[in-house]
């Protein structure tokens, strides 16, 4: 795979592309800028990884840039950029200690390292998230984390990242796990 191939991995499946102008167009509800927030993460992370750019340049570009951008005439929620930066910052600063918590929960047939990258990045967001943002229940950040896996991959990856956050959360927040879902049958805690 080309650089230029493994870069249009970070696109979504449902843009159609770079060609057209952008434009910031904010708005959505408080839970679309959290989502679109871990979209634009997960497509940060990968960026880092696949170029080696400095944290906190790709954090600028993104908030200065992409979160909440037109493309081909179609309007993106703007991401919330304080959760925005937060994924990015602390999966690279704690990276390590995430590596190590997703290699845990990996087939040792599959260490981290030979993951596919954009998988790689979906799974070192949504494992930080379950390890830090403890105020949002772990089933609803596997959630939104196979919902990213889904706006990328169309064969099985959603349900690996499933798996390997179920096995995160289990391992890190089990009572959490243990109490009901908030956002089934209630108001989100989100």
């Amino acid at each position: 795979m080309s650089n230029d191939d493994a870069a249009s991995r970070a696109t979504p499946k449902r843009t159609s592309g770079k060609s057209g102008g952008r434009n910031r167009t904010g708005g959505g509800s408080a839970k679309a800028r959290r989502k679109a927030a871990r979209l634009g993460a997960v497509q940060a992370l990968y960026q880092i990884d696949l170029t080696g750019a400095a944290v906190e340049t790709v954090v600028a570009e993104f908030v200065t840039h992409r979160l909440g951008e037109e493309i081909d005439g179609t309007k993106f929620v703007a991401g919330d950029p304080q959760l925005f930066s937060d994924i990015v910052r602390g999966a690279m600063h704690r990276k390590a200690e995430v590596d190590s918590v997703l290699t845990a929960a990996l087939d040792p047939r599959f260490p981290i390292d030979r993951l596919e990258l954009l998988l790689r990045a979906i799974l070192r967001a949504g494992a930080y998230e379950i390890a830090v943002h403890l105020d949002t229940h772990p089933r609803i950040l596997i959630s939104e984390y196979v919902d990213v896996g889904h706006a990328f991959f169309a064969g099985r990856e959603p349900a690996m990242v499933n798996g390997v956050l179920d096995h995160v959360a289990r391992a890190l927040r089990a009572d959490d796990l243990a109490k009901p879902d908030p956002s089934r049958g209630g108001p989100s805690a989100e």
